[in-house]
């Protein structure tokens, strides 16, 4: 018998075994480089979505901008300057007329949308997944830029938020994007809006991660910061880049610090008792027919105080930059400060749509010069306008329930450094503190 070379058979050969195994390899790896690809393309059509919605509601910001101004000049019969001058030199009788004409344009214009449109879909339900109708959306937030424009005591920033959120439902259903990232999309278009509105960019982006998503992550953060700056930048062709309110200067004092401790669970306390006002105000709003009589009747009673208090009048940015000015005697801070909270949930209650962002920021700026007061007149030294820097923060904080938001948006709002965020943060935190409680405590009460 032949001796076979090497002492055995070929080992090298290959069997039927081998064969499956190379060629499972093979499958395995085609799998792979098919799922980078369906990945690669998910992030291409994320990145472009979120592109796509920061220049829209860059747009939306420029739009509502220009529209509120148009009305508020036309309104009030002012060319310059700032919406605190312009309602302060116009007559009594154009304050009034001007409310009047807001309450017969808002009461007939829900009224109508409430019995034939479809029904509302909040920023925060569009974010959880439900579409937002476009007729319906358009209409709502027409309406509250058209009264917040002629003076209604109300936020604008609702309409930015929920035009941003439409735009980003579209862009995601057109880019096909996924169930998560259509959701993560909506949100941004919210924060967008808000940031591109007001020149806010870090609150907008953190209105979303906070607020709207409670989330902080890559998928999170990278798109809301993305669209957010996208949009300011878009907007401030039109919306101005200077601070919204100007502040005299102001320093970090011993006394202000020591006032942040106990002023902070008092303004929890203020802002608790306002949001539940407001949600009161919200829940028994007229129904049907009743809000063509009782918006009117709630707008005259706001343009009744306007004749005494014309800064009441507006979004909160005129009765807000009378506290930041620091200049106003303590008398009308604390009658206004009344004043404001009044008219804000008046509005609510009559049926209007809109935010209280704005009125927050006014509230909580001269809630903190009124408690301030008595530290300044024990230990003067702390200029009013750092008091009411830190109410502001602190009460816009408890009202959105978003700590960070809160102190990031007065601070962008007012253009201060990080010092006055040492007070401030002290004061968020009690005032958070008590806002936790009394939620607690509401919900072993209704058990």
């Amino acid at each position: 018998m032949p001796e076979q070379v090497g002492g055995g058979p070929d080992r090298r050969a290959p069997g039927p075994e081998g064969v499956r195994i190379r060629l499972g390899g093979g499958r395995r790896r085609a799998g792979a480089r098919a799922e980078a690809r369906r990945k690669a393309v998910r992030v291409l059509r994320v990145a472009g979505a979120t592109l796509a919605v920061g220049l829209g509601a860059g747009v939306v910001g420029i739009v509502v901008d220009l529209a509120l101004q148009l009305l508020e000049h036309l309104a009030f019969g002012y060319s310059g300057g700032t919406l605190l001058e312009g309602v302060t030199r116009a007559a009594p009788w154009r304050r009034f007329a001007s409310l009047a004409a807001a309450g017969a344009l808002g009461a007939a214009g829900w009224w109508a949308l409430r019995r034939w449109g479809a029904r509302v879909v909040s920023v925060e339900q569009a974010a959880g997944g439900a579409r937002m109708p476009l007729a319906t959306t358009l209409a709502n937030t027409a309406l509250q830029v058209c009264i917040v424009g002629l003076g209604a005591s109300i936020g604008r920033e609702a309409a930015p938020r929920e035009l941003g959120a439409l735009l980003a439902d579209r862009v995601a259903r057109a880019a096909r994007t996924g169930e998560a990232e259509s959701r993560i999309l909506v949100a941004c278009g919210a924060g967008a809006g808000l940031a591109a509105v007001y020149d806010v960019p870090f609150g907008g982006a953190l209105f979303v991660v906070e607020v709207l998503l409670a989330e902080v992550s890559f998928a999170t953060v990278l798109p809301a910061f993305a669209a957010a700056a996208i949009a300011a930048f878009v907007a401030r062709a039109v919306v101005p880049i200077t601070p919204m309110y100007a502040l005299p200067h102001v320093e970090l004092t011993p006394e202000l610090m020591a006032w942040a401790l106990p002023a902070g669970p008092v303004i929890g306390a203020a802002a608790a008792g306002f949001v539940r006002l407001a949600r009161a105000g919200a829940s028994t709003r007229p129904r049907g027919a009743a809000i063509l009589w009782a918006m009117p009747l709630l707008f005259a009673g706001v343009g009744a105080v306007s004749l005494v208090l014309p800064e009441v009048l507006g979004n909160g940015r005129a009765a807000a930059q009378t506290a930041f000015s620091a200049t106003a005697p303590l008398a009308l801070v604390a009658l206004l400060l009344l004043a404001k909270g009044a008219t804000t949930l008046a509005t609510i209650k009559a049926g209007a749509a809109g935010g209280t962002l704005t009125p927050s920021v006014a509230i909580g700026a001269m809630l903190g010069i009124a408690l301030g007061s008595a530290v300044d007149a024990l230990a003067p030294g702390t200029s009013v306008a750092a008091f009411a820097f830190v109410g502001a923060a602190a009460f816009l904080a408890s009202t959105m329930r978003a700590p960070m938001t809160g102190l990031v948006l007065v601070t962008e709002f007012t253009g201060q450094g990080p010092e006055l965020l040492i007070p401030a943060m002290v004061a968020t935190a009690g005032a958070l503190a008590v806002v936790h409680f009394l939620e607690r405590t509401r919900l072993r009460d209704v058990a």
